[in-house]
């Protein structure tokens, strides 16, 4: 059993600020926050809200998510963050399969929102113009003395980056598992500070860096979304302390004007997840005296898994270092057997944090897991003789090309060091005479400038003949996730390979 996490913080540390919105300067101690969880628990009761309950949410990042999140927890309901980047008509299906008493919208989501139940019967709630009131007027619920760790406190419907989301079950344990895997691989310390901007329909948003930091007594600075500039002056300002991004924003803040000039030393812990980082980028941020350490997890995982570590995030550059102290990991050959270090296989997993399977998904869920328990995470690596584990991209991303097996990450990798390569992604296409092939698809350097010709012999130069892309194509944008995954199965495939 856990105990009632907010409540606790707020015994322990009641003055101490929880959470300060940076556009409004608005700040919550951990004793304010917790009484505003306890009245928004009353809140939802006296909408017919009780244990198992769900409730979806569709807002972008604030504070009144995490008093929504809380005040679940201290009634047993199951809050269900909602992707505000979907239409209505994708919306419907979520809901439709999360079967919600009530929903909770930010105002700038209100229509979207109001779309997406009409004809339910489902009750809303708004974040601007009920809810504050609501709350303030509301007596603060009891709440629940223990919250069972086995229990479903929260569902992450997953991206999709290779077809139809499924409702990933978030339970206490696994806050708290996540809690010690990340505190541990990052140096955590009471009072730290943090910025949250990640979408909170994401894994990232809630557990990283956002609650670990919150039971660890620290302070999270509430953005909306992510912005350059206003990150740049906390790190200068001291304000931060460890931060979480993904691949494009350590993009955006490596070609922000500000960036050169910004005393990055300043941040303690630099982390990056939920897609491969560039070497490149790795490169350039230690040349401002940050060290970013690369890792990996899943939603399906709580999401820490691996995170290198500091000492060797650059003498082992593109490693997601270990397996986190709370989790074990394996690779496992095509036969299911454990591979040798060395050889390239499925990355496997077990332990306390994982979850335990997909929302109303049996069959889903025993697809996820060998006979043996281990969780299949569909990603390929593997470890070298120090013991450090690479991933190599997704088990279905890897493609076969005159016999020989081609990983994008690899490929990719090196197309990001070109001088013109702002960003690189590779996908396998059928070929007549090879069977499949490389296709490149680039964002190019504002003012730079190559074409097909250069990037082809700038991989052949660096990699063997068989891993060099047939097709190349420039384009502006690319298809993402929320945690900033190119969606490679809505990538065009070239005429030439249809």
């Amino acid at each position: 059993m856990i105990t009632d996490l907010s409540a606790k913080r707020a015994q322990l540390d009641p003055e101490r600020i929880a959470f300060h919105t940076v556009e409004t300067g608005t700040t919550l101690s951990y004793a304010q926050f917790d009484d505003h969880a306890a009245r928004a628990a009353r809140v939802l009761a006296d909408r017919g809200v009780g244990a198992g309950d769900r409730i979806v949410i569709l807002c972008r990042n604030r504070v009144e998510f995490f008093e929504i999140l809380f005040a679940c927890a201290k009634l047993g309901a199951i809050l269900v963050p909602l992707n505000w980047r979907m239409p209505a008509s994708e919306l419907k299906g979520l809901i439709d399969d999360s079967d919600p008493r009530l929903l909770v919208t930010g105002q700038e989501d209100a229509d979207t929102g109001a779309a997406a139940i009409a004809g339910t019967g489902i009750g809303r709630l708004d974040l601007e113009t009920d809810y504050p009131a609501a709350r303030d007027a509301a007596a603060p619920h009891p709440g629940r003395d223990v919250w069972p760790e086995d229990e479903t406190w929260y569902l992450i419907y997953t991206s999709g980056t290779t077809g139809k989301p499924k409702g990933v079950i978030q339970t206490y344990r696994m806050a708290i598992v996540n809690y010690i895997n990340i505190g541990q691989a990052i140096g955590l310390r009471p009072g730290d500070n943090t910025l949250n901007f990640l979408p909170l329909f994401h894994t990232a948003g809630i557990n990283l860096h956002t609650l670990p930091v919150f039971i660890a007594g620290g302070t999270n600075h509430v953005l909306p979304g992510f912005d350059p500039t206003t990150m740049l002056r906390l790190i200068d300002q001291g304000e931060l302390d460890v931060f979480i991004g993904v691949p494009a924003v350590y993009r955006e803040l490596s070609l922000h004007p500000q960036f050169p000039a910004t005393d990055l030393t300043r941040l303690r812990h630099w982390s990056c997840g939920g897609a491969a980082l560039p070497d490149i980028l790795v490169e350039t941020f230690a040349k401002h005296g940050a060290t970013v350490c690369n890792g990996f997890g899943m939603t399906e995982t709580g999401p820490t898994a691996f995170l290198v570590d500091e000492a060797h995030a650059l003498e082992k550059i593109g490693s997601v270092g270990k397996p986190q102290v709370m989790v074990d990991a394996r690779i496992a050959g095509p036969d299911g057997r454990p591979a040798p270090p060395g050889e390239t296989g499925e990355i496997q997993f077990k332990g306390p944090g994982l979850t335990p399977g997909y929302w109303l998904r049996p069959e889903e869920t025993e697809k996820l897991f060998t006979e043996d328990g281990w969780l299949r995470s569909g990603d390929l690596g593997r470890i070298d003789a120090d013991g450090y584990w690479y991933v190599a991209g997704r088990l279905k991303e890897m493609y076969i090309s005159g016999g020989e097996n081609v990983y994008p990450a690899e490929v990719e990798n090196v197309l990001s060091e070109h001088p013109a390569v702002q960003e690189a992604t590779v996908t396998g296409v059928p070929d007549e005479k090879w069977g499949e092939v490389g296709y490149a698809h680039i964002i190019l350097r504002d003012g730079k400038a190559t074409d097909e010709a250069d990037i082809r012999q700038w991989c052949r130069d660096r990699l063997a003949a068989y891993k060099v892309p047939k097709f190349v194509r420039f384009t502006d944008d690319l298809p993402r996730t929320a945690a900033g995954k190119v969606q490679k199965h809505l990538l065009p495939i070239p005429e030439a390979a249809q």
